[in-house]
């Protein structure tokens, strides 16, 4: 669906002249990416841009000066490549979105200054927060939600409250700054604040309680301090010519582009995995890992494990968000390239990843008495405000590459499938599909067929999200251009997007699904020699 070399440009440069395309941009932990789609939604351009988080002040942040300095280097290598390819401009587009990592704290004055540094998901110092309003609304507020932010800096009595004015996601702020207009998706907008599935907005009970909680120490009433939310297919707002300068300073891009609602990533992977009908569900594994499952129904209690949030049609979602993905991978990773190239064999990064993935399905089922906890942030799942990486073996394991690299994919995996349990146990959820994508699945077989052992259910991967979530978000912004009257996401996703697609299904074997259930024994056994380490480190 999305392979970019596997049309020729014939027709497609008349769609990119005649502005008949649409223009995704997700602003991801470390890369920044752009994907162009034609008339038909395939991906016709593609363009990045590589960044990383700062840890400053025991907080994780991005600067605003990267956000565009990133975004302009994403448009710019977008243009090139559309230069390369179809010798001509990128000077229109039909319809653009934007999506960025869920959560977090943009918070701003009257006069639009930023009032205090991003931030971002990744912390978890919020816990307080986290615990008050759970309590106070009967229903779970992680670390990473927008309203526990702004709950903690409450409890914090920081300063800048008092000139506070509006707060938003990364995806809100860069959406408003392109076209003047404060809004979110329902999807991004459920990671800020809890969503009432029944009017599509934010839950007006809940609203009213934290009114009353924060009386006099917050200056407006939430309601007005929060985006207006908006559903996939609306329009949200036009491309201003202060808007295209940001993204292209250069002048070459034009304004009056349709914008469709920001969303966040979470919901932008659904919709590129074709993941938003209910009783489907897909897992994204990146720098965090999680997974979403559209439920028939509300679940019958408050889970601190699962958070509830919706499609960016609305509808309700179960989501594990685990904080540590696959960056302790890339880091092992990096250790045994650079051990390479000093035995003077170097290679590169995809033949590394392909070579240790693959050393996995060699190793013991159960991990060999290997023992490795990826946490380079903290993990609320596991009740752990911070994180240190660890690797311990027992005395008589075997210490053998294969063991390794399956017990580094089982750590990776370990924390969803305390999420995914309660789920499947304690309530009863059921999947008709699971799509798997991010870094994780690119070697082919290896983490699907490890995934699909840690969730005891068959797993596919695919090239529906070959250009991810970038490309999910140009599907939003093309449905809100093509849609039919009264046409729903999910139907639009299955007749005009993902009609013959093809699937490759994995299913959980016997000795790997007892192999991984006999490494949780000792994963959640061992949780307190990391409790430790957090202590005393």
């Amino acid at each position: 669906m999305t392979d970019t070399d596997a049309r020729p440009p014939a027709g497609l440069r008349a769609a990119i002249d005649e502005g008949r395309t649409a223009l995704g941009i997700e602003l991801g932990s470390t890369r920044i990416k752009a994907v162009l789609t034609g008339p038909d939604h395939e991906a016709i351009a593609v363009g990045s841009h590589d960044w990383e988080n700062q840890f400053v002040d025991r907080t994780w942040t991005y600067s605003l000066d990267a956000v565009w300095e990133g975004l302009q280097g994403c448009f710019a290598a977008l243009a090139d490549d559309v230069r390369n390819r179809y010798g001509t401009e990128l000077r229109s587009v039909g319809a653009l979105g934007v999506s960025a990592m869920m959560h977090g704290y943009l918070a701003f004055d009257a006069e639009g200054e930023l009032l205090t540094p991003f931030r971002t998901w990744r912390n978890t110092n919020t816990g307080d927060a986290s615990e008050q309003l759970s309590e106070l609304f009967g229903y779970n507020i992680p670390h990473r939600w927008s309203i526990a932010h702004l709950f903690q800096a409450v409890l914090n009595g920081e300063e800048h409250l008092g000139r506070l004015a509006h707060l938003t996601t990364l995806a809100g702020y860069v959406h408003w700054k392109l076209s003047g207009r404060q809004v979110l998706g329902v999807g991004d907008a459920s990671g800020v604040f809890p969503i009432d599935v029944t009017t599509g907005g934010y839950d007006a009970r809940m609203l009213e309680q934290f009114d009353e909680l924060a009386a006099g120490r917050v200056p407006l009433k939430l309601a007005d301090l929060l985006p207006a939310v908006l559903p996939a297919g609306e329009a949200a707002g036009t491309l201003t010519e202060a808007g295209a300068r940001l993204l292209d300073p250069s002048g070459t891009l034009q304004p009056g582009a349709t914008l469709c609602p920001p969303e966040g990533d979470a919901g932008t992977g659904m919709v590129a995995t074709n993941s938003i009908a209910r009783r489907t569900g897909n897992i994204s594994a990146g720098t965090s890992i999680f997974a979403m499952i559209v439920l028939d129904g509300p679940l019958s209690r408050m889970h601190p494990e699962i958070d509830l949030v919706t499609t960016p049609a609305g509808d309700l979602v179960a989501m594990v968000h685990c904080n540590n993905g696959a960056s302790e991978l890339n880091s092992w990773a990096g250790l045994f390239a650079e051990f390479a190239a000093a035995l003077g064999a170097p290679a590169s990064s995809g033949q590394i990843f392909e070579t240790l993935f693959k050393s996995a399905l060699t190793g013991a089922a159960d991990g060999g008495g290997l023992m490795a906890f990826n946490y380079l942030s903290g993990e609320p799942i596991t009740k752990l405000h911070e994180g240190r990486p660890l690797f311990l073996r027992e005395p008589g394991s075997a210490l053998t590459l294969g063991s390794f690299m399956r017990t580094q994919l089982y750590s990776a995996l370990a924390t969803l499938r305390i999420g995914m349990d309660v789920l499947q146990k304690a309530e009863s959820v059921q999947l008709d599909s699971m799509f798997a994508h991010g870094g994780l699945f690119k070697t082919e077989g290896v983490a699907q067929k490890l995934l699909a052992a840690a969730i005891n259910t068959p797993v596919s991967v695919g090239n529906l999200a070959a250009e991810g979530g970038a490309w999910g978000i140009a599907v939003l912004a093309g449905f809100v251009t093509a849609r039919q009257p009264g046409q729903s996401l999910a139907d639009f996703l299955n007749t005009s997007v993902f009609a013959g697609a093809q699937l490759d299904t994995a299913s959980p074997e016997a000795e790997d699904v007892a192999g991984f259930n006999a490494f949780m024994q000792r994963y959640v056994a061992a949780l307190p020699v990391e409790a430790a380490a957090v202590e005393h480190s």
